[in-house]
């Protein structure tokens, strides 16, 4: 996606050799990049955490006002859990998914394709990284919880469920859960779907920018041509040797 992007703006007339971490508009959105899946992560796992407790809210409030649940007499209120999982899954991921398409939106019409550029190769760079911990920090928090079904040798003691350090690795996984199964997984979401919107935008962004960048360079050529010419000959070198 990134050499296509790449790839499309010189397609389209704004030559662009490479990102120049030189110029300070790329190199702040190099920063800027590496910092939205870091963002993004944050507010899946908050949307995660909301939502379970809004259900665990609502498990509660059935159990006191419905009868004979434990007992198999009463009929919980499914629907209602159900209700509160599609309703989070969709409005707690509304601000993450604006972010992952008006971050590339404002960079790109602001800044021009090469600060875009730098942009998306932080958020890869990033996001890659973020992802692979997530996943395997997420998957390795799971397995410690289901390993006390088994029993786990602590220090030449076997711990089994229910045990104190059973209850630690359920914390654990309260993180590892969101981890492994939302925030790890959208990373690669993440990625792709920037680099579409960059994508898309790359002929406009092109166009728009490629006449700043013409008389930018003719800018330079013309100041550079103008050194030359009203540079002052060097005087030649005396020597202390004369003709014999």
């Amino acid at each position: 996606m990134f050499a296509a992007y790449v790839g499309v703006v010189e397609h389209n007339g704004y030559r662009m050799e490479g990102i120049d971490i030189y110029k300070a508009k790329v190199l702040a959105s190099l920063f800027v990049g590496g910092m939205i899946p870091f963002i993004f992560s944050s507010l899946a796992i908050r949307a995660v955490g909301e939502a379970a407790m809004a259900m665990v809210e609502e498990v509660r409030r059935q159990f006191k006002t419905i009868p004979g649940i434990m007992e198999g007499t009463g009929k919980p209120e499914y629907d209602k859990c159900v209700a509160i999982s599609t309703e989070a899954s969709i409005r707690k991921m509304m601000l993450p998914g604006a972010i992952t398409i008006l971050s590339p939106l404002i960079i790109g019409f602001i800044l021009g394709p090469e600060a875009l550029g730098g942009f998306l190769a932080g958020a890869t760079v990033s996001g890659v990284l973020m992802g692979m911990f997530q996943n395997n920090a997420g998957g390795a928090w799971d397995n410690a919880k289901k390993s006390f079904e088994k029993g786990v040798n602590i220090n030449g003691e076997m711990f089994y469920k229910k045990s104190e350090p059973h209850k630690a690795s359920v914390t654990g996984d309260t993180v590892g859960d969101p981890f492994k199964d939302t925030s790890g997984p959208s990373m690669n979401i993440l990625i792709k779907l920037m680099s579409i919107v960059s994508l898309v935008i790359a002929p406009t962004l092109a166009n728009i920018h490629k006449d700043a960048d013409d008389g930018n360079n003719e800018a330079f050529k013309k100041n550079k041509i103008e050194k030359v010419v009203t540079k002052p000959c060097r005087k030649p070198y005396k020597t202390n040797y004369q003709e014999g």
